[in-house]
């Protein structure tokens, strides 16, 4: 059992990065973008950053009550290569496509979090990450009609 709870601690420290990373690319591409179909996708980054804040504290919260220590920044590996701001400033498709990517990735890391807490039989964090991946699923599909509406237009 022990080495399931060091395995949610560490897939929660995975989390809490996935989040800040999260933040930095949308705070980037929010200000970076430009032209007048970005500004729908530049508000919705905006909004988006204080709730994905938000993520990052709940986890970081928990993996301080589980007993872990919530990491600095010398820790962090990035690895969100599709969110990174474009280098055209007007490319607002490939920065969708880096948010549906993003949150994906949530997703998925939320799953499988929550597979890891059923058999630990820890129904809090088990709780905590149902309601984050509720969250990522109504951002990626936020962002996928997005696209679909853009890829229209093409």
């Amino acid at each position: 059992m022990a080495n399931v709870q060091e395995k949610i601690l560490e897939e929660l420290t995975r989390s809490y990065f996935m989040e800040l990373e999260t933040v930095m690319n949308y705070i980037a591409n929010s200000t970076n973008l430009v032209g007048a179909k970005a500004e729908p996708i530049k508000q919705s980054l905006f909004a988006d950053v204080a709730e994905e804040i938000g993520h990052a504290q709940t986890i970081a919260k928990r993996i301080h009550v589980l007993g872990g220590a919530v990491p600095g920044s010398g820790e962090f590996k990035p690895g969100q290569k599709t969110l990174q701001p474009p280098s055209d400033a007007c490319d607002v498709v490939s920065v969708i496509r880096g948010v549906i990517d993003a949150e994906g990735g949530a997703v998925e890391q939320y799953k499988k979090i929550i597979g890891l807490c059923s058999e630990a039989n820890d129904p809090v964090t088990e709780d905590m990450c149902v309601t984050l991946l509720a969250d990522e699923e109504e951002h990626k599909r936020d962002f996928e009609g997005f696209l679909m509406e853009y890829e229209r237009e093409m």
